[in-house]
């Protein structure tokens, strides 16, 4: 299941860097770096981007998600940091954590 969610968030900053053209964002991997350094999105494009991956993972497995919560907030470390990050936090709710 993780390689699907990876799949999915792979696929969503993929199509968001169409519009956006960063190099840093052309070869999506785990380490891809989306908020908090130098070469961050912007907080509009990391509102698009939750919204398109809520939206394609609610198609795949039929469960509604929520990544922009207080729960996600509230981390020490933000779920939004790398791509890595952002597909262990969908793990852990889609296994209802």
């Amino acid at each position: 299941m993780r390689e699907q969610v990876l799949d999915i968030v792979r696929g969503a900053v993929s199509d968001l860097n169409e519009e956006l053209n960063y190099p840093e964002l052309e070869d999506v991997s785990e380490a891809t770096g989306l908020q908090g350094d130098v070469t961050g999105i912007d907080s509009l494009s990391l509102v698009s981007l939750i919204v398109e991956i809520e939206s394609a993972v609610g198609d795949r497995f039929g469960r509604e998600i929520v990544l922009a919560d207080e729960k996600a907030m509230s981390r020490r470390n933000s779920p939004y940091r790398t791509v890595g990050a952002l597909v262990d936090f969908i793990m852990e709710q889609l296994d209802g954590e």
